[in-house]
C-alpha cells in the first residue's frame, strides 16, 4: 500500500509501505478519510503527540473507512462494514485504567501516534477501537467522529445554565464544534474571540450571539470561558475574562515549553476552577449519534481537501495555507 511515512523531524514521504496480517482481534481498514489534527503538526516538527512516537511511522489518528479484513476472534465486524476509528489503545490494567480513569493510561498507545495510522491506504486497527457508522454518514463525517469525541470530554468538565455567560476563544475547527455543543445547552450568550474576519459569518451562522477580536476579550467576564488554542497569550486571557465563580477550561494543546503567568490571588479571590481536557475517552457513540442526527455539522466545516500524494507539501507548508479544517481524501475512495 501507499502511506505518508513519517521519517524523522520534518520529514515526510510517500512510499510504499508494509500492513501485517490482523492478529486475532484486530481489522484491516482501508482508510477512505483522514483528517489533518493539531497534534500531527506537533509530532512533525519534533514535539511529543499523546504518547511516544517513535518514526519510521504512519501519523493520522482522525479516520474512517471499510473493513477488509478480519482476525480469527474478532465478533463484532466482517469485511464491507463501515466504521470510524477511536485511536487510543488503554493497557486495562494501571491504576488510571482500573479507576475508570483510561484516558490518563500509563501505558497509552493510539492508531496514528505510536502505531501506523490513516495517512496510509491500509490500516490495522484493534476490533475495540472499530465504531460501525450509519449508511447515510460520509467518510469525512466519519472522520471527524475522533475531534468531536474530544469536544464532548471536554464538554462535561463544565456546568452551565439559562444565565451563562460563555467566552469561546478561538473560532477555528475546535472553536466551531464547542460553539455547537453550547448552543445546545441554551444558555444566556455565547461571545467568540476570533481575530480572522473570514471566520466571522460562519461563526454567526453556528450560533454565536458576537465574535469579536481578541483584544477586547480581555474587558469582558464570562462565567464559562473555553479555551481553544494553546497559546500563551490566550491561555492568560481565557482565565482574566473569567467571572467571580467562573469556569475555565484549557483545551487547546500547547507546546511542551509553553508556560503562562497567573495570579494565585486573582485565582483565590474570583474562586476559579480551571480544568483541562485529555483526549475522549469513551465519547465516539455519542459522537456518532450526533453527526448522524444533523445536531453537530462537521462537514461544513472542512476548508481544504488532499490527496495523500499532496500532503508531504502540504504538512510542510501548513500554517501558510490557512487552513481551519484538512481532510486527506484517499484515491480509492
Amino acid at each position: 500500500m501507499k502511506a505518508a511515512v513519517l521519517q524523522g523531524k520534518k520529514h515526510i514521504e510517500v512510499l510504499e509501505w508494509n500492513t501485517n496480517h490482523p492478529s486475532a482481534k484486530e481489522v484491516i481498514v482501508e482508510v477512505k478519510c483522514c483528517g489533518i489534527c493539531g497534534t500531527d503538526q506537533h509530532i512533525y516538527h519534533g514535539q511529543p503527540g499523546s504518547a511516544e512516537v517513535r518514526p519510521p511511522i504512519v501519523l493520522g489518528h482522525e479516520l474512517a473507512g471499510v473493513v477488509m479484513e478480519v482476525g480469527s476472534e474478532v465478533l463484532t465486524l466482517q469485511k464491507g462494514d463501515r466504521v470510524s476509528i477511536d485511536p487510543n489503545i488503554y493497557c486495562g490494567t494501571c491504576e488510571y485504567c482500573r479507576s475508570n480513569r483510561m484516558h490518563l493510561c500509563n501505558h497509552l498507545q493510539a492508531v496514528g501516534v505510536t502505531r501506523d495510522g490513516g495517512m496510509g491506504e491500509l490500516c490495522l486497527v484493534p476490533e475495540s477501537n472499530c465504531y460501525k457508522i450509519p449508511d447515510d454518514m460520509t467518510f469525512e463525517e466519519a472522520a471527524l467522529v475522533e475531534p468531536l469525541g474530544c469536544v464532548l470530554h471536554g464538554m462535561r468538565k463544565l456546568q452551565f445554565s439559562p444565565l451563562s455567560k460563555v467566552l469561546i476563544i478561538g473560532g477555528g475547527f475546535i472553536g466551531q464544534l464547542f460553539l455547537q455543543l453550547v448552543k445546545q445547552q441554551n444558555v444566556h450568550s455565547i461571545i467568540v474571540s476570533e481575530p480572522a474576519e473570514n471566520k466571522r459569518e460562519a461563526l454567526y451562522k453556528l450560533g454565536a450571539d458576537e465574535v469579536i477580536q481578541p483584544k477586547f476579550a480581555a474587558n469582558l467576564v464570562a462565567d464559562v470561558v473555553i479555551e481553544c488554542v494553546g497559546r500563551e497569550e490566550s491561555m492568560e486571557l481565557a482565565i482574566k475574562s473569567a467571572a467571580k465563580g467562573g469556569q475555565v477550561l484549557l483545551f487547546g494543546v500547547a507546546a511542551p515549553e509553553t508556560v503562562i503567568s497567573v495570579s494565585p490571588y486573582e485565582i483565590f479571590l474570583k474562586e476559579l476552577t480551571i480544568k483541562g481536557s485529555f483526549v475522549n475517552p469513551f465519547t465516539h457513540d455519542e459522537a456518532i449519534a450526533l453527526i448522524s442526527k444533523k445536531v453537530i455539522d462537521v462537514e461544513s466545516l472542512i476548508s481544504h481537501r488532499f490527496t495523500l500524494e499532496e500532503l508531504p507539501k502540504v504538512i510542510s507548508h501548513f500554517p501558510a495555507l490557512n487552513v481551519s479544517k484538512a481532510i486527506i481524501n484517499h484515491s480509492r475512495a
